[in-house]
């Protein structure tokens, strides 16, 4: 095992226990973290549902905590680590904060936007800014703690 491996495991591994905090909080569980020159400089969970805001998912919180703490809303070289796949207005977000590479779990087959329904992240050349994406890293635990929550949440509707 590399250890640019392990490093990446280590904060994928923090990134799902951000992920169980969203779930604690009724969210569904997400957790992101941005690192930088290989320190943690912000951190994220899923918080649309407690925060009353569409725009509060895990990568974005995570992004605004990186930036406040980084006295700058640029990012360069830094690695966005996220349980789920991209959406297209986080996607959107880490092109413009200049993220470097975002490594994540699990796809998102309805609404990923690096590679599963749209291709924003790792190939759309019309970006002035290119992003290095992988995928699949701790795949299983985060797809097993997504389909846990939704098991959940569709047995707690029917009852």
């Amino acid at each position: 095992m590399s250890a640019e491996y392990e490093h990446d495991e280590f904060f994928m591994q923090h990134a799902l226990k951000l992920a169980e905090l969203a779930e604690q909080q009724g969210e569904v569980p997400v957790g992101a973290v941005v690192v930088r020159e290989g320190r943690l400089v912000g951190e994220g969970w899923n918080r649309p549902i407690g925060g009353c805001d569409p725009t509060a998912h895990a990568e974005i919180v995570a992004l605004r905590d990186a930036a406040e703490k980084e006295q700058n809303y640029r990012l360069p070289g830094s690695t966005l680590y996220v349980t789920l796949e991209p959406c297209p207005m986080c996607a959107g977000a880490i092109v413009h904060a200049r993220v470097k590479r975002v490594v994540y779990a699990a796809k998102d087959p309805k609404g990923g936007a690096a590679g599963s329904v749209f291709d924003l992240l790792p190939t759309d050349g019309r970006f002035n800014h290119h992003v290095e994406v992988e995928g699949g890293l701790m795949m299983e635990q985060s797809a097993t703690l997504l389909q846990d929550f939704f098991r959940r949440k569709r047995i707690k509707s029917k009852a």
